[in-house]
């Protein structure tokens, strides 16, 4: 995360099981209220309120679902929501929350960071003119391990690539257990390289798979798209027509897994679209991570707006704490579940 790139996760990209209403009680990870979460600008309960949501990209599945969930929020709320596009580039992104400073357009930014630690800059200086940040599925820091505020006054709704990454690597030894073969073969598709979310999350998937016993064959770049997923899938069946398992992300997959048609190859999906979904039910793909994202981004619209309103909110949760099956979605914990995005 689909991610003109499509989605992420990572990507990674990336995804969703649950209702806004699931998501709206906090984890038991959750770092509960302090006084630098609600002590922004209170402003009367009746004003109407403007959000921003700066995406990763305006033209990925992905970023679209949160997007959905911020704007019904938002409507349902009396607030404006508007998405600035930064379409993967940490730079333009960076520059967007700094004119929305200067502006004093927006009351509250939603920011799926493309680089956290270019974002920190700004969002203290966000923080410092009044307005609420809300970091959301990406971290705003250095660190990609946590889901625990990085910036003082943020609040978050995290899924920490390195969580994403283990996920991906325990449904991987999962996959090839189910293959049934004595040196099973893995091939992680990145999604893009030297994206710091992907670095992170490509390097626990790694070392998590090869901790398991699993043969980590490619480190090819698959990217956030059924084309760029179908280049790294030809590339990948040249150099190792025997590959058990094939991981990426779910817009890349649905490029990739036509090609292996005839072959025994487990696949893993990094997004919990209806296509994903469909592919797991039916038996094409092993598994997937499944992030709750539309429901995120409701969640992450609610919290900002209380916060706004000067309501003690939550600082932190781990995404996937808000699922009953860790965002890890196979045939059997996908069951009762729909997928609320698609590709």
């Amino acid at each position: 995360m689909t991610r003109a790139v499509r989605l992420l996760a990572v990507g990674a990209t990336a995804a969703l099981t649950l209702t806004a209403a699931a998501c709206s009680k906090p984890s038991s990870g959750t770092a509960g209220t302090t006084g630098a979460a609600s002590a922004s600008k209170s402003v009367s309960q009746d004003k109407k309120l403007s959000i921003g949501f700066l995406g990763f990209a305006k033209a990925n599945s992905f970023a679209q679902a949160g997007w959905a969930g911020v704007q019904e929020y938002a409507a349902a709320h009396n607030a404006s929501a508007t998405f600035l596009d930064a379409n993967f580039d940490a730079p333009t992104q960076v520059n967007q929350l700094q004119d929305a400073v200067t502006s004093k357009r927006y009351d509250v930014v939603i920011i799926q960071a493309n680089d956290g630690t270019a974002m920190v800059n700004p969002v203290k200086q966000a923080i410092a003119a009044g307005i609420t940040v809300v970091a959301e599925f990406t971290p705003i820091g250095g660190r990609y391990d946590t889901a625990e505020p990085q910036v003082p006054g943020t609040i978050n709704i995290i899924d920490p690539p390195t969580v994403n990454g283990k996920g991906l690597a325990k449904l991987g030894i999962q996959a090839c257990k189910a293959a049934n073969v004595s040196k099973c073969q893995v091939a992680y598709l990145q999604g893009f390289a030297n994206f710091p979310l992907d670095t992170a999350r490509t390097k626990a998937a790694v070392d998590d798979l090869r901790a398991g016993g699993a043969e980590v064959i490619s480190n090819l770049v698959g990217g956030y798209t059924q084309d760029s997923g179908r280049t790294a899938m030809q590339n990948l069946l040249q150099a190792h027509p025997g590959v058990n398992v094939v991981i990426g992300s779910s817009q890349a997959l649905e490029g990739a897994a036509p090609l292996a048609k005839g072959k025994k190859i487990q696949f893993i999906g990094n997004g919990g679209s209806t296509q994903a979904f469909a592919a797991v039910n039916s038996g094409a793909w092993f598994a997937i991570y499944d992030v709750p994202e539309k429901a995120d981004g409701a969640k992450a619209a609610e919290l900002g707006l209380d916060k706004a309103r000067g309501k003690n909110v939550p600082t932190s949760m781990a995404t996937c704490d808000l699922t009953k099956f860790a965002c890890l979605g196979t045939k059997q914990t996908l069951a009762g579940v729909t997928a609320d995005y698609s590709d």
